[in-house]
């Protein structure tokens, strides 16, 4: 579970922000919506509202960056994401950091970065208490190697792996020292060094970022007969005409016509990576386009098996393809593996959620993640326009959040908690009459003709 997201002198955030996920003393509506970990509770949702350019797909952006550096390097454009309002930001280091839960555990773990140089300042991982206390795991400062924490006993197996791992690692500045000990690397299930698989697995498989530009993730439902009935079943409930979903297989040659050249090869070089890898008996894949829809299935040695859909629409003797279907209804099935995965401790981050969806489908997205989520602990952060689902019957106060940017392009963000407001407040009307901010300001325009 995410308890926080902390950043400064990243892309419109010119000084440190944060988003929490916990809840406020003074919301005491919707109490579902809490989720304890130990005696700590935590929000399910984070809503987070704004006018374009605010720094709302910032925000987003931010999780991706983290996710990006974790589970490979620092990215070349990096360089010029630093916060351009000030002009000494431009060798100001970056910070990031996440705080969040595995289980039953605690943790706390960034890194500062010159973005313009792309050189890592620090890196830090503690475990965190209740009591306000916090146990550091490891710690890291440029041109020093990371040091463990002087409470992890290490034992003598431990030590040896950890003394040959740090033994080149001294003058690294281009790589966090959390994926160099998972590239690679195999811990016991005793092993005291466990918390950097656990930490990095988190990053890397819980925290799921959806994006419009989205294209390639695992979807294991549209394998299997069980999955496509509940699919089917789910896409009933939005009144989309579709009552059955099917697969039907087509060829390589199929797949290669149906997609444009560059995205192809990229799809080739992904599977040919992945199946090189000896530890990878079975590959599943789901290509997503605006327009197309294709599930990939390899086993070693042999040919890859290629999956499409098929929707069938009432008593129409026809059978539709996915690219027939309109933007609302393919944007749904983007969204269904939230409502299907029933992983613990999933956080998805999604970019604007309401994206081609009828007002009245997003709140019926809304109130289905609540019934099917309801005894899990899993999280949804995503942007919006949509006002209508600023609403005391779907959302606290306290999940409510909003992104404005001031006259110097800077980006702030703030929860609906703190104004005061009394609980059958129509929410939506107040915001667009400005009262909470974060709505565009206009100016004059003269038009001037002959």
């Amino acid at each position: 579970m995410l308890i926080k997201v902390v950043v400064d002198n990243f892309l419109s955030f010119n000084k440190e922000t944060e988003l929490t996920m916990i809840p406020s003393n003074k919301t005491r509506k919707k109490s579902e919506h809490k989720v304890k970990v130990k005696s700590t509770p935590m929000l399910k949702y984070a809503v987070v509202y704004g006018a374009n350019a605010s720094g709302k797909s910032n925000l987003i952006e931010v999780f991706q960056f983290i996710k990006y550096c974790v589970e490979k390097t620092i990215p070349i454009e990096a360089i010029s994401k630093f916060c351009k309002t000030n002009k000494s930001n431009i060798d100001k280091p970056s910070l990031f950091e996440l705080q969040f839960t595995v289980g039953n555990k605690f943790y706390a773990y960034g890194f500062s970065i010159v973005l313009n140089t792309r050189t890592i300042e620090s890196e830090w991982l503690y475990e965190l208490y209740q009591n306000g206390t916090q146990k550091t795991l490891f710690e890291r400062e440029k041109g020093k190697k990371p040091v463990i924490g002087e409470d992890i006993n290490l034992t003598d197996s431990d030590n040896a792996k950890l003394t040959t791992y740090l033994e080149d690692f001294e003058e690294n500045s281009s790589s966090l020292f959390l994926t160099i000990m998972n590239r690679g690397k195999k811990y016991a299930y005793d092993s005291k060094l466990l918390f950097f698989k656990e930490v990095y697995e988190w990053i890397s498989k819980n925290l799921i970022i959806v994006t419009p530009n989205t294209s390639l993730r695992s979807f294991e439902y549209y394998y299997d007969n069980a999955s496509l009935s509940l699919i089917s079943d789910l896409i009933k409930t939005f009144d989309t005409g579709i009552t059955e979903v099917n697969v039907v297989e087509i060829s390589m040659e199929e797949l290669g016509k149906e997609l444009p050249p560059p995205i192809f090869e990229s799809i080739i070089s992904d599977i040919k990576e992945k199946t090189e890898d000896e530890k990878n008996i079975e590959i599943k894949l789901s290509m997503r386009s605006d327009r197309s829809f294709f599930n990939i299935e390899v086993k070693k040695g042999q040919p890859p098996k290629i999956t499409t859909i098929s929707l069938k629409h009432g008593k129409s003797f026809y059978k539709f393809k996915y690219e027939e279907e309109s933007d609302g209804t393919r944007r749904l099935f983007d969204l269904l593996d939230i409502l299907l995965n029933k992983t613990n401790d999933t956080v998805y981050i999604v970019d604007e959620m309401e994206r081609s969806l009828h007002p009245k489908l997003t709140s019926r997205f809304i109130e289905l993640f609540d019934k099917i989520h309801l005894s899990n602990n899993m999280q949804l952060i995503f942007t919006t326009h949509e006002s209508s689902i600023m609403d005391q019957k779907l959302f606290r106060r306290d999940e409510i959040w909003f992104v404005e940017r001031n006259n110097e392009n800077v980006s702030s963000i703030y929860s609906l908690d703190k104004f005061k407001e009394r609980y059958d407040k129509k929410l939506s009307k107040a915001y667009l009459e400005g009262r909470y901010g974060a709505i565009p300001v206009f100016t004059a325009f003269k038009f001037t003709g002959e």
